[in-house]
């Protein structure tokens, strides 16, 4: 994970979610923020409850996945200005957060639609893999 600031180890930090939301009040061209913010749901699975989830990934390949996806949404959204992904690698308990994304635009209707689009291809293409820790102890990958 060194030098890779696309990758977070344990949850993401409330405090610094909003450090990354506020970095962003001195660029007078941005008219809208949208993020998402992925969080660990203690789901129920054939009678066993999720207490966590254990993320792994190809770090080498992060940064290429991640150049080449804001290149596409950069080419797709004209309006958008900034883009930043952060996702968490290790255990994250169920209420923390595991995905950071965030979207700045001139304006909200392109904040959504670049927001939805980037999760999206965050989801197919970042190469990061989720196990299920359940509260008995068993695991599964999903």
């Amino acid at each position: 994970m060194e030098g890779n600031k696309h990758l977070m180890q344990g949850p993401i930090p409330a405090a610094f979610i909003a450090e990354q939301i506020g970095r962003h009040s001195d660029k007078l061209n941005i008219g809208a923020h949208a993020f998402f913010l992925g969080q660990v749901r203690s789901d129920c699975v054939e009678g066993k409850t999720v207490t966590a989830i254990e993320y792994s990934a190809y770090e080498e390949m992060i940064l290429p996945v991640v150049k080449t996806l804001k290149e596409d949404l950069f080419n797709r959204f004209s309006d958008l200005v900034c883009l930043h992904i952060w996702h968490s690698i290790g255990v994250v308990k169920a209420g923390e957060a595991s995905l950071l994304v965030i979207i700045s635009t001139g304006h909200r209707k392109e904040a959504f639609q670049a927001l939805e689009a980037c999760v999206e291809l965050i989801k197919e293409k970042l190469p990061v893999w989720k196990k299920e820790l359940f509260s008995d102890g068993t695991a599964r990958w999903i």
